[in-house]
């Protein structure tokens, strides 16, 4: 005859598969703090999985240690490969477009404050090696401004060089559209005009000008 637990005289033991002792069904008062009750784990400044940049960043250094500096003709295929073989025409297409289509008036090439891009041209040295596989030959494109704002600008403090610096990339963007036959050609003709703009938002301004 069956009956639930609350009917035996004593609550009767059941066996544990995994061990061969009997432990009791229901089990007495816990001898430890309930998981939820631990306080939690001291993490210390020097763990290095407390931040997921860091591990990324460690990791990618570590494949250039180990790896990339120890064998670097390796890759070598890979990076011919993945070498462009037609000029880039996704942007000259995009302004085309906009130009001979659309019939575009203005273009804005705007610069913003504290941009890391400008930051990281301001730092590149003349010689050296890369320290990035993409991102030095991407700034470089602003070198001859970032020599002109050293040179005119040498006694300013870093931050305010890249504040100058911000707005003469622009003037960069600026001239490279010039290069552009269907741009110079709209130009000539009062059919389009050209502005540079920075966007500070540290201090919530926007200025303008003309090249």
């Amino acid at each position: 005859m069956g009956g639930c637990c609350c009917c035996f005289p004593s609550k009767p033991r059941r066996e544990n598969p995994m061990h061969p002792a009997a432990e009791p069904l229901i089990q007495g008062t816990p001898n430890h703090t309930p998981p939820h009750h631990q306080p939690p784990p001291v993490i210390t400044s020097t763990d290095e999985g407390k931040n997921a940049v860091v591990r990324l960043k460690n990791g990618f250094q570590r494949f250039k240690t180990n790896i990339f500096d120890k064998n670097p003709k390796l890759f070598e295929p890979l990076k011919k490969d993945q070498s462009p073989k037609t000029r880039h025409c996704s942007i000259g297409s995009a302004i085309e477009f906009a130009l001979v289509v659309l019939k575009v008036e203005y273009i804005v090439v705007i610069g913003h404050s504290r941009c890391a891009g400008i930051r990281e041209l301001l730092s590149l040295k003349d010689e050296g090696p890369n320290a990035y596989h993409f991102i030095e030959d991407w700034v470089k494109i602003g070198m001859n401004a970032k020599n002109k704002v050293q040179r005119e600008n040498r006694l300013l403090p870093f931050d305010d060089q890249c504040t100058v610096l911000e707005k003469e990339a622009v003037n960069v963007s600026l001239r490279n559209l010039n290069s552009y036959p269907f741009v110079k050609d709209r130009m000539s003709k009062g059919a389009l005009h050209l502005i540079g703009a920075r966007y500070d938002f540290v201090h919530g301004s926007f200025e303008t000008w003309e090249p």
